[in-house]
């Protein structure tokens, strides 16, 4: 049984954790089972990003007519397209043999399990079993899709976002496409294949499309992919799927009147949410607590409910994004690996998380919607400016009245005047969201407890004496608590900070 400083399960946002372990001389291993880089690198935030910038390009010379601009033939290259995007994710190699040249760092390729606290046993891809202990463990498996249980699924086929950039990612776009999802995953790919000339049909079960957006913001999105020729169904509950000779049908039941319709096309997209990948890992047997959708507790440092876990990023489900699960690791690594006395940690405020969902339009938010402040107590007011009132809105070329024009629309505390929560359609909302987030980090704050029962004797005593910080707004160190849209290109600003520290 091989002993450890350190063990480390996933290779996504940790490695920023395991990067601060090895700096500090600590013997380090690693353990991933797939590729490095994890979902976002391999069939998450980027290579989509890659296909949606592609997409973008589509609708905006199409539309850039009302500008004065025309161009004829306009197409997707599939070729090219694939090509940079499976050169991005080949990348993963490069990450791991990062790791392998250094003596303090041992990689297994494997299934991590807990057998005991402190102990993990590894089954490796190349068979045969190992078990290893550390002082301290870091769980950063992720999510994967969650496959709904529906006859005649499996039978069929299907894929995912695994399996779409794994064996089934296609020769050239589908004639046909049935998306099964309508949150931001089902949307992204709504539009990717849609931009391409792919016959697109989207089965949401909810009554709106992107749900966790403010309501105007959904209705926004739902009349543009219409616009587009995008077959949106909402409030359907799928009942079954069969074949018909080459096409693949979903029967779908309305869920107010239970009418049923059957929808058919060449292949069916599965992205009807994520769920935690921690059926293989057996926390249990390490007194590690999950809540009932299976993802690990953790509190405000990322503690577990055993001493000397840790776990961050989708794994914890506090949210699916790249950018929350590097805020966590940067506060591991300042806090395990860092020298920092306990009165100087960091702690995880999760009030200003953004989300981004990179449709065409593009949606951002972060803070709360106007219901949820309202059903928090705000005496709430609200404001709305749209792109068209601005000078380069009209530069864009939308104009008042237009039926694509985007807007933000700001949620207040009337009584302070406080920002709690700020929402944009439009291009470049994963940009123009920034502001907000580093102005709703700024300032002091108090610790708040997360699951209270989760707490190391240092979290106890950082608690009892109200631990605050304070984030002046012309430091460089206040980019640190503040996260980034991943992958956004305010990135080229918020992380210049990273490498000033690290130079």
């Amino acid at each position: 049984m091989q002993h450890y400083d350190v063990i480390v399960i996933g290779t996504g946002a940790a490695n920023i954790v395991t990067d601060a372990a090895l700096a500090q001389g600590l013997h380090v291993a690693i353990v991933e089972r797939g590729s490095f880089g994890g979902t976002c690198l391999n069939r998450g935030c980027i290579p989509t990003k890659v296909m949606v910038t592609a997409a973008n390009r589509i609708r905006e010379i199409k539309e850039s007519r009302r500008i004065g601009v025309t161009a004829e033939n306009i197409r997707l290259d599939w070729d090219v397209l694939s090509k940079r995007l499976w050169k991005k994710i080949g990348e993963s190699a490069g990450i791991k043999s990062y790791y392998e040249k250094f003596p303090n760092c041992e990689i297994y390729c494997g299934t991590a399990a807990f057998a005991a606290p402190h102990t993990i046993s590894v089954t490796l891809n190349s068979g045969g079993n190992v078990m290893l202990t550390a002082d301290k463990i870091i769980v950063a498996t992720g999510a994967h899709t969650n496959v709904p249980s529906l006859p005649g699924l499996e039978e069929v086929g299907y894929v995912t976002s695994e399996s779409f950039f794994g064996s089934s990612y296609p020769e050239k776009t589908y004639g046909s496409l049935i998306l099964l999802g309508g949150g931001p995953i089902g949307c992204e790919f709504a539009h990717i294949f849609n931009a391409a000339g792919t016959d697109v049909t989207l089965i949401q079960h909810n009554i709106r499309l992107l749900p966790r957006e403010e309501p105007s913001i959904s209705a926004h999105i739902l009349h543009s992919f219409r616009r587009y020729g995008i077959d949106v169904k909402l409030n359907q509950e799928p009942v079954s799927v069969t074949r018909c000779g080459r096409l693949k049908v979903i029967t779908c039941r309305d869920r107010t009147t239970g009418k049923l319709q059957e929808i058919s096309a060449e292949e069916i997209f599965v992205a009807s949410g994520i769920r935690p990948a921690t059926d293989l890992l057996c926390p249990a047997k390490a007194s590690v607590r999950m809540d009932k959708r299976g993802y690990i507790e953790t509190n405000e440092f990322l503690e577990t409910t055993s001493e000397g876990v840790w776990a961050l990023g989708d794994v914890n489900g506090r949210a699916p994004f790249r950018h929350k699960a590097n805020y966590e690791a940067e506060i591991l690594a300042h806090n395990l690996f860092s020298h920092h006395t306990p009165e100087t940690w960091r702690w995880a405020d999760y009030d200003a998380v953004p989300a981004v969902t990179y449709t065409y339009p593009e949606t951002a938010h972060v803070g709360l919607t106007e219901a949820d402040a309202i059903q928090r107590g705000f005496d709430v007011k609200t404001a709305m400016h749209r792109y068209s009132s601005t000078a380069k809105g009209y530069a864009l070329g939308y104009e008042p009245g237009d039926e694509d024009d985007g807007f933000l629309r700001l949620v207040v505390d009337r009584k302070t005047r406080t920002i709690l929560g700020a929402h944009i359609v439009g291009p470049e909302a994963s940009i123009l969201i920034q502001p907000f987030i580093n102005a709703m980090m700024g300032g002091t704050h108090t610790l708040q407890p997360i699951h209270e029962d989760i707490a190391s004797p240092s979290v106890r005593s950082l608690r009892a004496n109200h631990l605050t910080r304070t984030l002046p707004p012309n430091s460089i160190a206040a980019f640190n608590e503040c996260m980034t849209p991943h992958p956004s290109l305010s990135e080229l600003v918020m992380w210049t900070r990273y490498y000033y520290d690290h130079k």
